[in-house]
């Protein structure tokens, strides 16, 4: 016969489960991971946000230089090329100055020496805040993306170095 034994008052009865202690530090450890994917994540966005401006001006251009081509002039807007609305990735009409006629809705952007960046047409994005400026030397106007060297560059204007 097998005796079963009984607890004395001494003894305490542990359960498998988890304390307390232990839920809040996995909690812990999870809340620091979340955070950083999410910062993580948000890098990943506006890279992939810029690349797409970049793709999008680049093909804008061609289209520019196409119509350039056709009519020997650059579109005083881009309405003239069917691009009037294009919206870049942060949901803002692209900025485009004819360098020609003076037309457009941008105005011609400067590099750090203040020369002109392009001699045709300026063509570009404001970028993740949204404001600009002519000169690339402006706090506001280094997330732009921007056309530059007659087409030879697109990119952000942070990178640009003439």
């Amino acid at each position: 016969m097998t005796r079963l034994r009984t607890r004395t008052r001494h003894e305490t009865a542990r359960s498998p489960g988890f304390t307390v202690i232990e839920l809040l530090i996995v909690v812990a450890i999870l809340a620091v991971l979340v955070s950083l994917a999410a910062g993580k994540y948000s890098d990943y966005r506006e890279r992939v946000r810029v690349n797409q401006a970049v793709t999008e001006v680049g093909a804008l251009s061609v289209t520019i230089a196409q119509y350039i081509l056709e009519n020997r002039t650059p579109p005083d807007s881009l309405a003239d090329v069917r691009a009037g609305g294009k919206l870049d990735p942060w949901g803002r009409p692209y900025q485009y100055f004819n360098l020609t006629s003076s037309k457009g809705n941008g105005k011609a952007r400067k590099d750090k020496k203040l020369n002109p960046l392009n001699t045709d047409f300026d063509l570009y994005s404001m970028g993740k805040d949204g404001a600009t400026q002519t000169s690339l030397m402006a706090k506001t106007s280094r997330d732009d993306v921007i056309r530059a060297r007659d087409g030879r560059f697109i990119g952000l204007a942070q990178d640009f170095d003439p």
